[in-house]
C-alpha cells in the first residue's frame, strides 16, 4: 500500500492504492467565505438558544399557556425563514461580496432576536423586527440577484461591474441601519 500527496484545484489529496482523502483546503477560498461561516455558526448557536428557552417554557409549570402558545408560534415563525435566509446569505456572500452580506446577516439574527423577545409580549411589539428581517432578506435578495448578472454579464459581454457593485453595496449595507 502506498500514499500519494496529490494537489488539484486548491485541495490536498491524500491517494492511497484504493481511496482519496481530502485533507486541507486552499487559504484563497477560506478567506472568501470564513465571515459567511462565522454568521452560520452564531445563527446555529442562536437556533439552540432559542430552542432551548422553548423546551423551558414547556417544561416550566409555572409558565400561563397562551404564554407558551406565543413562544412556540415565534420559534416556528424564525424556524421558517431561517432556510431562506441562510440560502440568501451565503448566494449574496459567493456572488458579490461576503462583507456586506455578513454584516446583514449579523443585523438579521439581532432582529430575529428582537422578534421573538417582542412576540413574547404582545405581537403588536413583534412588528417592528419582522419588518426591519423582511428588509434585510429583500436586500440580500438584490445582492444575489446583482451578483448573478453581472457574471453573466461578464461571461457572455464580457463587462465586469463587480468592483462598482461591490463599493455600492457596501454603502448600501450601513443604509440597513436607519430605521
Amino acid at each position: 500500500m502506498y500514499a500519494v500527496w496529490t494537489f488539484c484545484r486548491g485541495l490536498y489529496f491524500l491517494r492511497s492504492s484504493n481511496a482519496f482523502l481530502l485533507i486541507a483546503m486552499d487559504y484563497n477560498i477560506v478567506e472568501n467565505i470564513y465571515l459567511l461561516a462565522i454568521i452560520t455558526v452564531l445563527s446555529v448557536l442562536q437556533n439552540v438558544f432559542l430552542s432551548l428557552k422553548v423546551e423551558k417554557g414547556c417544561t416550566s409549570q409555572t409558565t400561563h399557556p397562551a404564554a407558551i402558545e406565543r413562544l412556540t408560534c415565534a420559534y416556528r415563525n424564525c424556524m421558517d425563514s431561517y432556510p431562506t435566509f441562510m440560502g440568501v446569505m451565503w448566494c449574496a456572500g459567493i456572488c458579490l461580496n461576503q462583507a456586506p452580506a455578513a454584516f446583514s446577516g449579523l443585523l438579521y439574527l439581532v432582529v430575529r432576536h428582537k422578534y421573538l423577545i417582542g412576540y413574547m409580549g404582545q405581537t403588536s411589539q413583534s412588528m417592528p423586527g419582522f419588518l426591519f428581517g423582511k428588509r434585510i432578506l429583500f436586500f440580500l435578495v438584490l445582492m444575489c440577484l446583482v451578483g448573478i448578472l453581472n457574471y453573466l454579464l461578464m461571461r457572455f459581454f464580457g463587462s465586469d461591474y463587480k468592483e462598482t457593485v461591490e463599493t455600492f453595496t457596501s454603502a448600501a449595507s450601513t443604509l440597513l441601519l436607519i430605521p
